[in-house]
């Protein structure tokens, strides 16, 4: 009679913890993400996950990681507008695949490697074309602010794109012309089928990056 080989488990390690918890955030949301349920997930019980991270906030930092370092970092002496154009999509399209993440970058400090090489690449990017340390700084920060603003909204908002026109006129009613003027104009544009409400992504970063270019060339380092 034959022998059944019985399955041998893979021991646990801190990246298989980090990955199975990454697939449970983007499966379930950060609400989901207890030690309890990431226990479940790995078939362990929650103190053996301990061993491998310290703390939950350990675990979050971890997860941002995994994130930023999935983003494209400017690449230095490269056409600084194109670097920083592609460094937006680039975050845009990372924190819509993980939609939980763009609160982890606004709300905590990140100070893990692949954070910071985020970060200082753009900087150096920016500093060797010219802006000064501190033109860098509100460069980066305003791209982020950006960013992580278009991602939350667009994540977050309670139509989509196909409801605009319908919405638009089931509240056509509350927003009379003679009151709201510029609203109602721009609902009639909406519901005649001329705009279609739709912000992207591209329009605001062009605007950014040109008034970067003119605080390069009217204030010069």
């Amino acid at each position: 009679m034959k022998k059944t080989r019985k399955k041998v488990r893979q021991p646990l390690t801190p990246e298989k913890v980090l990955s199975a918890a990454l697939q449970l955030a983007d499966e379930k949301g950060l609400e989901a993400l207890s030690m309890r349920n990431l226990a479940q997930v790995l078939k362990v019980e929650a103190m053996s996950l301990y061993n491998h991270v310290a703390s939950k906030e350990e675990l979050l930092s971890g997860l941002v990681e995994m994130v930023a370092g999935e983003i494209d970092v400017p690449v230095v002496g490269g056409n600084w507008k194109e670097e920083l154009r592609r460094r937006a999509h680039s975050a845009h399209r990372v924190l819509t695949k993980h939609p939980w993440a763009t609160m982890l970058f606004v709300s905590r400090l990140n100070i893990g490697p692949n954070m910071l090489r985020y970060v200082d690449a753009t900087i150096a990017c920016l500093h060797a074309e010219g802006f000064s340390f501190p033109q860098a700084d509100h460069v980066w920060n305003t791209l982020d602010a950006f960013i992580y603003g278009f991602t939350l909204q667009k994540r977050n908002f309670p139509l989509v794109p196909g409801e605009y026109a319908s919405a638009a006129k089931q509240f056509i009613h509350l927003i009379p012309p003679e009151q709201f003027p510029g609203l109602n104009g721009m609902s009639q544009e909406v519901i005649a089928g001329r705009h279609d409400g739709i912000q992207h992504l591209e329009f605001g970063l062009e605007l950014l990056l040109e008034g970067f270019e003119r605080l390069h060339q009217n204030f010069p380092a």
